[in-house]
């Protein structure tokens, strides 16, 4: 039912696009309306995933049903715009967590398995680099995916979000056997 690809340059504004919906309709019912609009500022795209070639597009019949990837960079989460969260720096693979990032699932998609494929995925991705283990920080909403994905939580956090509104967040990981 559904495909995958490495997502390309071309896939930009279709992905920012699907990050939208899921930051707008999929934190309902997690968040207040002041904290989904604050987490635009500390979530989305970063784009040197996809020039690292770590970024998956899981579609079906055309359409874009999720996204997500992961690194072997220092970065733990934030998009292009979060500048003051990235870190390019590389990681050890025998040493560090591979960073599990920007995982958005198309609201008309949610409940049927994208996020585990992508999670699959970027796993088998990172295990075949070598990482032991692997790191995300998530959000309230995805939580419950990644807990049922073997994920557990390291720390909750609060991420300064703008007018002072902070997003809860958990860095969650996880032993890759």
């Amino acid at each position: 039912m559904f495909t995958h690809r490495i997502a390309t340059a071309a896939d930009l504004d279709a992905l920012r696009d699907v990050m939208a919906r899921a930051i707008a309709e999929l934190q309902k019912g997690f968040l207040s309306a002041a904290q989904i609009a604050a987490s635009r500022a500390v979530m989305g795209l970063d784009t040197q995933l996809i020039a690292d070639g770590t970024y998956f597009v899981v579609e079906n019949g055309g359409r874009i049903a999720g996204c997500g990837g992961w690194s072997h960079r220092a970065t733990l989460y934030g998009g292009d715009h979060s500048k003051d969260l990235r870190d390019p720096a590389p990681l050890a693979p025998a040493v560090d967590a591979a960073r599990i990032r920007a995982m958005y699932t198309h609201p008309d998609f949610a409940r049927r398995g994208v996020g585990r494929l992508v999670m699959t995925l970027c796993e088998d991705a990172a295990r075949a680099a070598g990482f032991r283990r692997a790191e995300m920080m998530a959000t309230l909403s995805g939580e419950p995916l990644y807990r049922a994905c073997g994920y557990t939580p390291i720390e909750r956090v609060e991420a300064p979000g703008p007018d002072g509104v902070p997003v809860p967040l958990i860095r969650m990981g996880k032993a890759l056997r």
